[in-house]
């Protein structure tokens, strides 16, 4: 799902589908026309410099017609764009391609029924057919926020509360990790010195790409239901959300040596923000990004250096403050997103950030 332009949003409903048995080979044979389609084109536009779509289209048009019985398209493994009417159309519990080929709707999410389809997308990976169907909403207005749900986000979980409630959220780090060293360890086994021969064979390469993709799913599995229950306290509680600007962290991370523990960490930062911003825009939360600086380590009722003082718990020596590293980071991140809001939070006291009720929430309504 992405934002739209001014006054709607874009959506896509995944719709899984399935053709007739008789028609399936038929089908995977289109599909795999259009990714012939898709490389010749490719090789076509590089060779005559065509750098226009008005050029590639009169360079592509009929050739692609001709020599694939397709129109002009863009594709990308073994799936297809389609156009509304032109392309496909949905049919109650059946869409129907251009190609003469029916393919039966599975299961869908209903709610958007009553907007028109756009574009879609018909994709077959591992053994499914998947139809994502574009549509256009209108963006829902935003309420007055009664308060800050704040959110800080570590490598192995997601703190969500503000100065009353706190709700923590492990991270799948460790599970996804698991499978990205399965894909190396493959790789070593079938690598030498100057070459590896995995690359060469394709049941490994198949499943070192598996094992990637299994990792990479994890995390983007994992950072939309997360985002998904943040937005749903917020609306909840009628609270604007407020999260850290996580941009130079990423972005650095990205910069250290290649690891793979790094490298899922900054994936699962950048998912998760790009989430959480996507379900606040579609639910009319409003949402606040402040600096990072200081979060965890100052204090949040008279801004003194913390101390450590055991395993990430911290204590103001000025005023006596002490929390966990996480909580203190919560309050000094709906701290600055209420002065952000022009607004003002009663002073803390210590025991509402040392016996914070992390069930107090109770479960967040769907959506």
């Amino acid at each position: 799902m992405s934002a739209g332009g001014e006054g709607a949003l874009t959506v896509t409903v995944r719709m899984k589908v399935s053709p007739e048995p008789e028609q399936e080979e038929a089908v995977l044979e289109l599909l795999r026309r259009y990714r012939d389609a898709l490389n010749y084109s490719v090789r076509v536009i590089i060779a005559n410099r065509a750098l226009s779509l008005s050029k590639a289209h009169r360079l592509l048009y009929k050739d692609l017609r001709e020599r694939y019985g397709l129109p002009s398209a863009t594709t990308n493994g073994l799936s297809m764009w389609l156009k509304k009417e032109q392309g496909y159309r949905v049919k109650g519990d059946r869409v129907e391609l251009a190609w003469g080929y029916g393919l039966r709707v599975i299961g869908y999410d209903r709610r958007y029924d009553d907007f028109p389809n756009r574009e879609a997308r018909l994709v077959f990976r591992e053994g499914e057919f998947t139809l994502y169907v574009t549509k256009r909403v209108p963006r829902p207005a935003k309420y007055a926020p009664k308060g800050v749900l704040a959110v800080d986000v570590n490598e192995g979980q997601v703190v969500v509360g503000n100065s009353r409630v706190e709700q923590r959220i492990e991270t799948p780090v460790e599970r996804a990790l698991r499978y990205r060293r399965l894909a190396e360890r493959l790789q070593g086994k079938y690598s030498f010195s100057r070459y590896r021969a995995w690359l060469r064979r394709s049941g490994i390469r198949r499943r070192v790409r598996h094992f990637h993709r299994k990792a990479k799913n994890i995390i983007e599995d994992w950072a939309r239901k997360t985002a998904h229950t943040i937005i749903s306290l917020a609306k909840q509680g009628q609270l604007a959300v407020a999260r850290e600007d996580l941009t130079g962290l990423v972005e650095s991370l990205r910069r250290l040596p290649k690891e793979h523990r790094t490298a899922l960490i900054a994936l699962g930062y950048r998912r998760l923000g790009f989430w959480i911003d996507w379900q606040a825009e579609k639910n009319g939360v409003p949402i606040l990004v402040v600096e990072p600086a200081g979060t965890s380590s100052t204090c949040p009722r008279c801004g003194a250096e913390l101390v450590e003082v055991g395993h990430r718990r911290l204590r103001c020596p000025s005023c006596g403050l002490e929390a966990d590293r996480d909580t203190i980071a919560i309050l000094n991140i709906e701290r600055r997103a209420l002065s952000k809001m022009g607004g003002s939070l009663a002073t803390p006291t210590a025991p509402q950030m040392t016996d914070v009720n992390p069930n107090r929430w109770g479960e967040p309504p769907h959506l």
